[in-house]
């Protein structure tokens, strides 16, 4: 047996004869986040805040736990923890918030590695305070993104570093921690974007000593919603954009509007089955299973992979074009044999640019592996490319 079958029997929403390869887009819910969900709305436990009455007084224990478990899950204070509707809200609401502290001449650090809502929320935010956005550049043949590229680009006027915990097109995982350093000495604060990391590493945001950390917990078999990871003091320090009875302290500041706690619910509860299987575990069923997958393509004479051919600092994904024919054609045939994958740029704008990858082509096909995908899954993808 499979060491991923024991894995795969959590999740409800496996089918047999679908091998769900689009994870990096998000994946399937674990079971106990969707029970979370359920029991909170069918359980009497649903109300909004602030009320004297026990359902209130419960909503208000779940978040409060909900903190706790996530900042448990990702090394960081459970009162700097934020609640959103996505990362990309959340982030741009952040980036609108630093804005109102830049000033003209201030530069901002990007990366062509990054996703893009790493990148035009801070592209805006500088716009609107006369401020800069200076890129660091990827290798275009590897897709990796080196410390020395960031520390390049690093001045006297650099106020934010923004760096990907890992690639979301490429799976490749930079030396965030150094770029972090980096920032820090020369006066700088830095901003993670670890919506790929997070399925797949151990997280903690006290080694990794970023001022920001944002993760999306669809991505990590929770329900659609972001999370962001800010350190008290700078969650104190900042001026959201709230209406006025909002709370003035504590990460209610970047929580707009009434929650969704059934959401919240099931974070918490993916949250868990993550902290309790243990992310080291989850990360080597992942490594055996796409080692299969990574050696399968490779030897396609067929078959570009893009990026990295080993397994090296990198997540299980993998980016590759068939010769002759259309990403697009690759992802629709691949979807006639059961197979879910995604064709295109996946919001990397920056980085297809860099790695000069054919956008007539529709750069490429993404496939990911997950805790619930399987060899069988793996041998599925690989038959289906072998036929074009």
């Amino acid at each position: 047996m499979n060491t991923s079958d024991g894995l795969r029997g959590r999740f409800p929403g496996v089918v047999a004869g679908v091998a769900r390869f689009d994870g990096p887009a998000g994946t399937l819910m674990v079971d106990t986040a969707i029970e979370a969900m359920r029991e909170h709305l069918a359980g009497g436990n649903a109300a909004n805040l602030g009320g004297p009455f026990a359902a209130s007084l419960r909503t208000g224990d779940l978040v409060e736990r909900a903190r706790s478990t996530v900042g448990e899950l990702l090394g960081a204070p459970a009162r700097g923890i934020v609640f959103g509707p996505n990362m990309t809200t959340l982030t741009l609401a952040f980036t609108r918030s630093i804005a109102r502290e830049l000033r003209p001449g201030d530069e901002i650090v990007c990366t062509r590695l990054d996703h893009d809502a790493n990148v035009t929320p801070w592209v805006l935010a500088a716009s609107d305070a006369g401020a800069t956005v200076v890129f660091a550049d990827l290798d275009p043949v590897d897709g990796r993104l080196s410390v020395d590229a960031v520390a390049q680009c690093l001045t006297d006027r650099t106020r934010w570093v923004a760096v990907t915990g890992a690639s979301n097109l490429l799976g490749t995982i930079p030396d965030v921690a150094a770029i972090v350093e980096l920032a820090h000495a020369g006066g700088a604060r830095a901003f993670v974007d670890a919506v790929h990391l997070a399925p797949h590493r151990a997280i903690d945001v006290g080694r990794i000593g970023c001022d920001a950390l944002a993760t999306s917990p669809y991505k990590w078999y929770g329900p659609h919603a972001g999370v962001l990871a800010l350190d008290p003091d700078l969650l104190a320090s900042i001026s959201p954009y709230k209406v006025r009875p909002a709370k003035d302290t504590g990460p209610g500041r970047l929580e707009t509007g009434t929650p969704s706690f059934e959401a919240i619910a099931g974070i918490e509860a993916a949250a868990r089955f993550l902290l309790d299987t243990g992310m080291e575990a989850i990360a080597a069923v992942e490594s055996a299973v796409f080692q299969g997958l990574l050696a399968g393509l490779t030897t396609m004479p067929q078959v570009t992979v893009h990026g990295p051919k080993d397994l090296t600092d990198r997540t299980p994904t993998v980016l590759f074009s068939v010769e002759g024919v259309h990403a697009d054609d690759v992802a629709r045939t691949l979807a006639d044999a059961g197979v879910a994958v995604w064709a295109g740029h996946s919001y990397a704008v920056e980085a297809v640019t860099a790695m000069g990858l054919d956008a007539g082509a529709g750069v490429g096909v993404r496939a990911g592996v997950v805790a619930y995908v399987n060899d069988t899954d793996v041998a599925q993808l690989l038959e289906a490319v072998a036929g074009l």
